[in-house]
Order: structure tokens, then C-alpha cells, then sequence
């Protein structure tokens, strides 16, 4: 599956005791408790908690107009060019969440609002390398062009390589690893996920886990294969069904009569 993005940055800022709260009940997927604990009074803190609400939408399915809410308050704070554009990165990360998930088209929407972020948010600043590899994913979903996905999950590897971004570094292994297992590369693709996988165990970010064991379960033989896949359902029914796309990936195969 190709339909993990994140928000944010990932980990702990520092020993901030709100942000180590925020990064735990985000990674247990409670957004919403999250989100609570972020009222939206600076740009920062709007912004933050608009991209927490988008990403509930991408792994629930749900959430919609509070996701919508957020990104206004998150685009009314924005005073600087990087605000700006970092709320049109999450608003473009949105309108590809509803269009990848069927709930509506709004893949113009997501292109504009990508590109806006482009022009507003400088090369080699701290949330490029983010919108790199939303305009990955684009590319590869909506586009269905292997080869600029590529390109530009690449630039956003680098970007979180140089930054220490190491969720956004699970994301872009998992993603080049994914296009690699398309192309009949396995061990390239065994690799990428591995490493994927590994980052966001140390990270103990739980609710993706489940969809990089599911990912690395697809790139291996048996019976390492099914053992990985058994986790990913463990982890996925521990987490109630999240995320929702994962649910037919982790289907047990269809009995014969």
C-alpha cells in the first residue's frame, strides 16, 4: 500500500514534556486526544495541529470537516512565507487523502495546493523535505508516474537524511522500497523496508508499524513472510482497525470450496 504520509516532523522536540505527549498519542493513534492538547493560539500550534488532523483522516477515514476547521485556523495564523506554505502542504496533503481514499476528487486541488507550497517554502528549509515526498506521492498515486515519485521521494531521503528527520526517513525508505518491489528489485525492496520497519520500532511509532510489517511481509518468502504478516493483524486489531486501508491487505486469502 502506498498510502502512508506523514505530518509533522516525527519524534519529541527535545524534553518539551508537550510534545513527547502530543508524539505519544499521536503514534497510539489518538489524534484527536492530541490535537486537544494543542489550542491553536500561535501558527505553530494551528499548524501542528491541522497536520495531526489530516493525518487521522488518511489512516481513519474520518474526520473530515475537523481536518477542514483546523486548516483554516492553521492558514488564518500564517504570517510568514514558510507558514504559508507549510499550511498549503498540509492542505494538499488533505485534498490527496480524500481523492486517494475515494471520499472525493480533489486531486487539482492537491497539485495546487502542493505547487503553492513550492513557491512559499525555500529550498533546503526545514519543511522541504516534507513536501518532497508529498509531491512523491502524487506523483506515484494520482499521476501514476514511477519515475518523478522516485525523483522527488530521493530529494525528500536527503532532505530528512541531512535534517534528522527519521519518521520522514521511514516514509522515504518505505516508498523507494515499494517502487523497487514493483520493478522485481527484491532485495532492494527487502532492504528499504527493513530499514523502515526498523526506524519506526526505535521510534515506537505504532500505528505504523503495522503497515511496514505488512509492506516487508510482501517483499519475503515464506514462512518469514506470513510471520510478519500475523504481526502486522496483531498490531492492527490492537489498534482498532488503524489504519482502515490496511484491512484488505491483512485479509486472510479467500477459502476454496
Amino acid at each position: 500500500m502506498a498510502h502512508t504520509a506523514m505530518s509533522g516532523s516525527g519524534t519529541t522536540a527535545g524534553d518539551d514534556p508537550l510534545q513527547t505527549a502530543v508524539w505519544r498519542l499521536r503514534s497510539r493513534a489518538c489524534w484527536a486526544d492530541a490535537a486537544a492538547l494543542l489550542p491553536p493560539l500561535s501558527a505553530a500550534a494551528a499548524l501542528q495541529r491541522a497536520s495531526l488532523l489530516v493525518e487521522r483522516c488518511l489512516y481513519t477515514e474520518q474526520g473530515w470537516a475537523e481536518a477542514e476547521d483546523a486548516l483554516r485556523a492553521a492558514e488564518a495564523r500564517a504570517r510568514s512565507d514558510e507558514e504559508r506554505g507549510a499550511a498549503a502542504c498540509e492542505r494538499g496533503q488533505l485534498a490527496y487523502a480524500a481523492t486517494l481514499l475515494g471520499v472525493r476528487d480533489r486531486a487539482d486541488e492537491a497539485r495546487a495546493a502542493l505547487g503553492r507550497a513550492a513557491a512559499l517554502i525555500a529550498p533546503g528549509a526545514p519543511a522541504r523535505a516534507l513536501l518532497d515526498f508529498r509531491r512523491g506521492l502524487l506523483a506515484e498515486n494520482l499521476a501514476r508516474a514511477p519515475q518523478a515519485a522516485r525523483a522527488a521521494y530521493r530529494r525528500a531521503h536527503a532532505g530528512a537524511t541531512s535534517q534528522g528527520d527519521p519518521l520522514l526517513l521511514s516514509c522515504t525508505w518505505r516508498h523507494l522500497a515499494g517502487l523497487a518491489l514493483r520493478e522485481g528489485e527484491l532485495a532492494e525492496a527487502r532492504h528499504g523496508f527493513a530499514e523502515s520497519l526498523r526506524i519506526r520500532e526505535e521510534l515506537g511509532y505504532l500505528v505504523g508499524t503495522a503497515p511496514a510489517l505488512a509492506s516487508l511481509a510482501d517483499a519475503e518468502t515464506e514462512p518469514e513472510s506470513s510471520r510478519l504478516r500475523a504481526e502486522a493483524g496483531r498490531l492492527f486489531r490492537l489498534l482498532g482497525g488503524v489504519p482502515t486501508w490496511l484491512a484488505d491487505q491483512l485479509a486472510p486469502p479467500a477459502a476454496t470450496a
